[in-house]
């Protein structure tokens, strides 16, 4: 049905790596895999298998659960968009203390894969929606700051020349052009 790799981390694994807990839901134990570093493992790529009949209003999402904590939702793959790269941006594991037999297995932190409705998933990729969202806040500082050297006050307004807009993106161009590091300050 799906398989996911760890980039630089592990070679593919299906299914079979994970413990099914119905027709849906699928977990992944980050303690079998790398121990108590679960958090050094930064991104997952997720992809279909061929033969998969994931109905096209599907998804197989993508979930993290550090110790302790409630799971955090990561991005999703569809019929449409086989494959992924996703962030795991693991939480902080869970404050609450939870007492087990002397010979239960520890807390571990883990990786859940269900399928799920389309329409009630927020992204198919939240990292990419913050990176993007992150990016446009950089900018807009940018321009903010490049408008501030221009401008005068009118009573409670701010007045800036008619032409600023053409004169910050010329200027922001011919920047990005001399520096090709420029644009990735703009990044995360």
């Amino acid at each position: 049905m799906f398989g996911v790799v760890f980039p630089n981390r592990s070679f593919p694994m299906d299914i079979s790596s994970f413990t099914q807990i119905d027709t849906t839901h699928w977990l992944l134990d980050m303690n079998t895999f790398v121990g108590e570093a679960y958090d050094s493992i930064r991104e997952v790529c997720i992809f279909l298998l061929n033969g998969l009949t994931l109905p096209p209003e599907k998804a197989l999402a993508v979930y993290i659960q550090s110790p302790g904590s409630s799971f955090l939702y990561c991005g999703a793959v569809t019929v449409t968009r086989p494959s992924a790269v996703l962030s795991l941006p693991w939480p902080e594991p869970g404050g609450q203390m939870q007492l087990t037999a002397p010979e239960a297995a520890p807390l571990s932190a883990k990786i859940g894969v269900s399928v799920e409705d389309l329409a009630t998933l927020p992204s198919l990729d939240v990292a990419a929606e913050k990176r993007i969202e992150h990016l446009a806040l950089k900018v807009g500082e940018n321009l903010f700051n490049f408008m501030q050297s221009f401008c005068g006050v009118d009573g409670s307004r701010l007045v800036v020349p008619m032409d600023i807009l053409d004169r910050w993106f010329k200027k922001f161009q011919e920047r990005a052009k001399r520096d090709p590091d420029y644009l990735k300050g703009f990044a995360l």
